[in-house]
């Protein structure tokens, strides 16, 4: 039984990062999804004797988190460099926030890859917090994190609204990991700013 479908994206050749990387990236998201479906079925299977497979039960479930976050990290990831690359709007709702939050762009936009420039493997991750600030937690508040493996540092009852994959397998075919900051910047470049934009737009929806 199939809960999830392995989603296409309409990646154009990008300026930075190579087309074999796209696809040997893709058959990793590909695997995600066909494990979600997997464990997930595994699970049902074993919850008939829950007793007798309480081991399984116990490594299945907490596997399950790491490749469902892997699944939907991607989804975002990918999704954001669907259609070519297009400038963050000057007068549009995510940019004044991120300059109310961060005080300017440039200063949002040089944290968020120091984050990425961390060492080890993981997310540079923006998300928006709708139940922080104003009165009775209205307003909302962006905020960084860094993800690692995937399930570990994901921040409960926040939106991913843009996420950025800092695993090596993202770049190891055109970067050494000494210039993963050429991938950072390639990512920038090829950014379709509107997709994160329409994210903002439905996680701070009332």
């Amino acid at each position: 039984m199939t809960h999830y479908t392995e989603k296409k994206f309409n990646i154009p050749e990008l300026k930075g990062i190579s087309r074999k990387t796209v696809e040997e990236h893709l058959k990793l998201y590909a695997g995600y999804v066909k494990n979600v479906n997997l464990i997930y079925n595994k699970l049902a299977e074993y919850m008939e004797d829950s007793e007798k497979h309480a081991l399984a039960l116990a490594e299945l479930q907490r596997r399950f988190s790491f490749e469902w976050n892997g699944m939907r990290n991607h989804e975002f990831y990918f999704a954001a460099l669907e259609d070519g690359p297009q400038a963050l709007s000057e007068g549009g709702a995510l940019k004044a926030a991120i300059a109310a939050e961060f005080g300017s762009f440039e200063n949002w936009l040089a944290t968020f890859k120091a984050i990425a420039l961390m060492r080890g493997v993981g997310w540079a991750m923006l998300y928006f917090d709708k139940k922080a600030g104003g009165e009775n937690g209205a307003g909302g508040k962006l905020v960084h994190a860094w993800v690692e493996e995937q399930h570990i540092g994901q921040l409960n009852g926040a939106q991913l609204i843009l996420g950025l994959d800092m695993w090596e397998h993202s770049y190891y075919l055109d970067y050494t990991p000494a210039e993963k900051k050429k991938y950072i910047e390639a990512f920038f470049e090829n950014l379709n700013w509107s997709v994160v934009e329409e994210n903002f737009a439905n996680a701070s929806k009332n």
